[in-house]
């Protein structure tokens, strides 16, 4: 008995020592496995701060795309296996997301898993034609330009808004504005919408009203101020003398409309050959002002005319000094020997058309 007893317990404490082994290496795989996995998680992934752009429709291979040619992580592994283990790559949100110099991998895909977007500031001025728009909006956002211009040309979508096709430019508001970069056409547009009437607020109105006129054709005027000139001090006297002839029911004779009815802003001298063009917007065959903007006016231009200068003034002709600036008349045979020093000046500078 004694014999069998000292056998059992050789083999006991011979298994003993294998057990405490085995547990010994599965403790270190674990805490092998434990660190790693700790580390793909919150160890710090993101080498440089900035926006991550991820295109309607991606699926995974054009994130990972994405992160990769914007050289954002240091390990692009750990990522994807975090990822997979949050399940992101099942719902994959499109949007312009700020990644942070700093961020673990858990706190990246948290932040892109949110769909909480970074807007993008999108600048627009200095615009003529809706084809001008549609390129810049494009520059800034997901959808291309045919798609933003299909969009500025739909009558159905001005008509549904309150608009007609030739008046929808008035929408337009040229500024900054703070919007998501994956935002459709169909919305930006009704950001617009709502800009339009953030700005067409009870003082402005009543601005408007106060010189008979319409919103319409406020912003109608001021495209046209616009284009006559890009001296602010001057734009308030130059809308003055729209509004006199207006209010006289006498032609505007806007050379700027003709340009535009034309489609052509490079002509520096209107010739007569330009008068006949049989157009709404040739202001030299048609009274009243044309249908709507001939180009999408800035801010400072549209107050110009809510605040015209009060005068006499009927006429006014570019000065011969190339300098911007205008001569002002208040009869025909003033306004023609201005007239006739600026064609000089034309002639001397050989400025034929």
């Amino acid at each position: 008995m004694n014999f069998i007893n000292d056998s059992w317990v050789k083999v006991l404490h011979g298994k003993g020592k294998w057990i405490i082994s085995l547990v010994f290496v599965i403790i270190l795989i674990a805490g092998s496995w434990g660190y790693t996995t700790y580390q793909a998680i919150f160890r710090i992934n993101v080498k440089k701060s900035g926006l991550l752009y991820i295109p309607t429709g991606s699926g995974i291979d054009q994130l990972l795309d994405s992160l990769q040619r914007g050289k954002y992580l240091n390990d692009m592994n750990t990522f994807k296996w975090v990822a997979g283990r949050k399940n992101y790559f099942k719902r994959i949100q499109p949007g312009a997301y700020l990644l942070k110099e700093g961020w673990n991998n858990n706190q990246l895909i948290d932040q892109l898993r949110s769909g909480v977007q970074t807007p993008i500031k999108v600048t627009f001025n200095n615009i003529r034609f809706r084809e001008d728009l549609a390129a810049r909006l494009s520059h800034y956002l997901e959808a291309d330009s045919v798609a933003f211009l299909k969009a500025l040309n739909s009558e159905k979508i001005a008509l549904d808004l309150g608009f007609t096709c030739e008046s929808f430019p008035i929408l337009f508001i040229p500024n900054t504005y703070e919007i998501f970069w994956n935002a459709s056409p169909q919305e930006f547009i009704d950001r617009m919408k709502y800009e339009y009437e953030r700005f067409w607020n009870s003082t402005r109105k009543k601005k408007a009203e106060n010189l008979g006129l319409s919103p319409l054709q406020v912003v109608t005027i001021a495209s046209i101020v616009q284009e006559e000139s890009n001296k602010n001090d001057e734009k308030p006297r130059i809308a003055g003398v729209y509004i006199n002839r207006i209010r006289k029911g006498w032609l505007l004779q806007a050379d700027p409309t003709i340009k535009y009815a034309l489609g052509d802003f490079q002509i520096k001298r209107i010739l007569t050959k330009h008068l006949t063009k049989d157009s709404p917007y040739n202001t030299y065959k048609y009274a009243g002002l044309p249908p709507g903007p001939i180009n999408f006016p800035d801010i400072a231009s549209v107050e110009a005319v809510l605040n015209a200068e009060n005068h006499n003034y009927m006429y006014f002709c570019a000065k011969e000094d190339f300098s911007g600036h205008h001569n002002f008349a208040k009869s025909l045979a003033e306004h023609n020997r201005n007239a006739v020093k600026y064609q000089n000046a034309l002639n001397k500078s050989k400025i034929w058309k």
